[in-house]
């Protein structure tokens, strides 16, 4: 069968101190549910109409990452496009985001837990 050895991407997986708590924060970020990603270590946000998910996964001794110190790096972040830079800004900061930095054409914030991600206006 072509294709059948070809993996499809499913999901990214973000560690984090509590699952739920951050997949309720990118599910209303993003509009998307939020829900038990199969057991009490992994919550997932799904779109609504498919694609790819993120879940989010308990990791007991999470260290969040101090971008743009390198101390503790990155090592991954979301960009998410938005087309009102202005208001997206608004609603991730009412919605327990913290704004790390602007550059041109994105601005740089960090989740609850601190994980970087991007508000991008291509």
């Amino acid at each position: 069968m072509p294709g059948a050895a070809v993996p499809h991407f499913e999901s990214v997986v973000i560690d984090c101190p509590d699952p739920e708590a951050l997949a309720r924060f990118y599910g209303a970020l993003l509009e998307w549910p939020a829900g038990p990603g199969g057991d009490a270590d992994h919550f997932t946000a799904e779109p609504p109409d498919g694609g790819t998910a993120l879940t989010f996964q308990r990791a007991e001794n999470f260290v969040a990452p101090t971008w743009p110190d390198a101390t503790v790096p990155q090592q991954a972040h979301l960009d998410l496009v938005v087309d009102d830079p202005d208001a997206a800004h608004e609603r991730a900061i009412a919605l327990g985001a913290r704004h790390l930095g602007t550059q041109a054409t994105f601005r740089v914030y960090a989740d609850p837990v601190g994980h970087p991600f991007c508000l991008c206006s291509w």
